[in-house]
This record gives structure tokens, C-alpha cells and sequence, in this order.
């Protein structure tokens, strides 16, 4: 009988994976993609502690420090290589951190981070395997279970400012005439830790995007969806709609352009798909806003886009040389 021959192909340990060439090494890695990430966050991060103090302190370096430890401890028992110092787990940490109120428990806050990990991430295979974008998974969890935790103007009902969203939602246009846009934009209003800091929030995005870590079709997309529709519910009734402006300044909205819907495990990737799929989410924010019972609806708007992303990937030109049969 003759002997067993492994061949060295077979071994999958050495098996190695080599596209066509030419190849360009552009030398940047996901850690140094991550450190940018959370650079551009700062911005937000230091409006909403100085708003808010060190309650948004709290929140913010508890929601951070338990999505990393949580990373490790599933990727450990996974029996994975921990690969916690490439920055994803306290990216996406600090992302639930800025859609969470300053005056969230601790529990909750924990249970949303250990959720943005372990349901957002770790149960499809980790970072770029995600369905959905994980923070939107952690804060979802915080919303449907817990919402009077959740709910703004309950828990900063301390606050003298508004929540913008909510007075249009059951007051009507006539209770925000009153409320300056320039001062939603520079985060005069009731909101999360770091979604409401508009100014800042823009000018995050727009490092990214000069840092070539962002494409810009999904952010413009989005917004271009977000202010179309608020200027069609606005041209049907102007009397009980508020205009584009007020709907980009608002809520998560600039959160979600930026930061949220890009998320690149859950967005597509060809062009034509990320400006579809840009521009669906920024509509779906409007219906809900409209019909729906959440005032903001950029979560559940960028949640349900997920849904679609792997639908529009297959939006795809033809082969290069390839003849378009009649």
C-alpha cells in the first residue's frame, strides 16, 4: 500500500492568495484607518462633554473601555486572534457613546456596548463581516428594551433647551419658529452625547474625506435624500413641515452621513450602490420622521438601508471590452 503524500497545497496553514498584477502598496493599515476614525470623532466628543459634563465623560469612556474588553473576551473564547489593537472595537465603542444620553446608567451603557460587539460584530465573524452597522445593533437594543432611559426629554428634562425633533413631531412648526438654525447646527438643542453636535460633527466628516478615508458618495447621498424629501413634504404642506435645513441640522442626521452609514461592513461598495443606497437611507429618515413613533429615525433608517446593501452590490458595470447585447 502506498504511502499517504500531503502536498504542500493542501496544507491550507501556507496556502497563499495572489491576485493578478500590477500590485500597489499603499501603505496605510486599518489601525492607522482607525486612528483617523477616532480622530475625526474628537470634535463631536469634546462639544458633548462640554455640553454636557462629566456625565458625557463617563458614558463616553465606559461605553469605549467595555467594547474593547468585551472584544477580547469573545475573541478569546471564539479561540481567534485577538486583534483588539487595531482600534474597531473602541471606534464603534465611542459611536454608541455619541447616540446615548449623558445621563444613560451605567448598566445601560455596558449591556449597549457588550451588544455593539457581540451582536453587532463577533456572531458573523468580526469586523467586515457585519450585516448591519454594530453601534446602530447596540443602540437599538438600549431602545427597544429600555426607552424611558432612553427617551430625551424625559431624562434631560433638567435642560432648558428643547428637543427639536419632538416639539415639530406633536407641537407643530409653530413651537421650533422660535429655535435660530445656526444654533441647532452648533448643537443648541437637546440630543445624544455627540449626535446633535452639528459644526462638529461636519467638520469630522470632511477630514475623513480629505484624508481619503471617506468616499463622499455615501455622506452626500445621504443628505441629498434627507433634504429632497424634507423639501417635498414641505412643498405639500408648509404649514406643518419644517424645511430641508431644519431636518439637516437636527437629530443624528450628520452622524449618520458620516460616520453611521459608511460603516464598511454593512454599506456596498460600487458606485452607483453607494449613491443608492446613500440616498435611501437619508429617504427612509423622513418617512420615519413623518409616520414613524421615533422622532429622529436615522438609526432605524441606516438599519433598514443594511438590509438592501447586498441587493444593490449587484449594480455592477460591464466587463471592460464586454459588448451590451440588445
Amino acid at each position: 500500500m502506498a504511502a499517504l503524500v500531503v502536498k504542500p497545497h493542501a496544507i491550507t496553514q501556507v496556502r497563499l492568495t495572489v491576485g493578478p498584477p500590477s500590485h500597489w502598496r499603499c501603505g496605510r493599515t486599518l489601525g492607522s484607518l482607525m486612528a483617523l476614525s477616532c480622530l475625526a470623532l474628537l470634535p463631536a466628543l469634546g462639544m458633548g462633554i462640554w455640553r454636557y459634563g462629566l456625565d458625557a465623560a463617563r458614558v463616553v469612556a465606559l461605553a469605549g473601555a467595555v467594547a474593547v474588553i468585551s472584544e477580547i473576551l469573545l475573541e478569546m473564547l471564539a479561540g481567534r486572534e485577538v486583534d483588539v489593537d487595531n482600534g474597531t472595537a473602541l471606534f464603534h465603542g465611542l459611536l454608541l457613546a455619541m447616540l446615548l444620553p449623558a445621563t444613560a446608567p451605567w448598566w445601560l451603557v455596558a449591556a449597549g456596548s457588550f451588544c455593539t460587539i457581540a451582536l453587532g460584530r463577533t456572531v458573523f465573524g468580526g469586523f467586515g463581516s457585519n450585516p448591519f452597522c454594530p453601534p446602530l445593533i447596540g443602540w437599538a437594543v438600549c431602545e427597544v428594551s429600555w426607552p424611558k432611559y432612553m427617551d430625551l426629554d424625559l431624562v434631560l428634562a433638567h435642560w432648558p433647551t428643547p428637543d427639536a425633533l419632538a416639539q415639530l413631531k406633536y407641537l407643530g412648526t409653530g413651537a421650533i419658529d422660535h429655535l435660530p438654525l445656526a444654533d441647532l447646527f452648533l448643537g443648541n438643542q437637546l440630543g445624544a452625547i455627540g449626535a446633535s453636535q452639528g459644526v462638529a460633527l461636519l467638520a469630522g466628516g470632511l477630514f475623513l474625506i480629505a484624508s481619503r478615508r471617506l468616499r463622499p458618495h455615501i455622506p452626500l447621498a445621504f443628505l441629498a435624500g434627507v433634504a429632497t424629501m424634507a423639501a417635498l413634504f414641505h412643498w405639500l404642506d408648509p404649514l406643518a413641515q419644517a424645511g430641508p435645513l431644519f431636518h439637516l441640522c437636527t437629530g443624528s442626521v450628520l452622524l449618520g452621513a458620516f460616520f453611521l452609514a459608511p460603516d464598511p461592513g454593512s454599506s456596498p461598495s460600487g458606485h452607483w450602490a453607494l449613491i443608492l443606497y446613500g440616498f435611501l437611507a437619508g429617504v427612509l429618515v423622513l418617512v420615519i420622521r413623518q409616520w414613524g413613533v421615533y422622532p429622529d429615525g436615522v438609526p432605524f433608517a441606516i438599519l433598514l438601508a443594511n438590509l438592501l446593501a447586498p441587493l444593490l452590490d449587484r449594480i455592477r458595470p460591464k466587463f471592460f471590452g464586454g459588448r451590451r447585447h440588445a
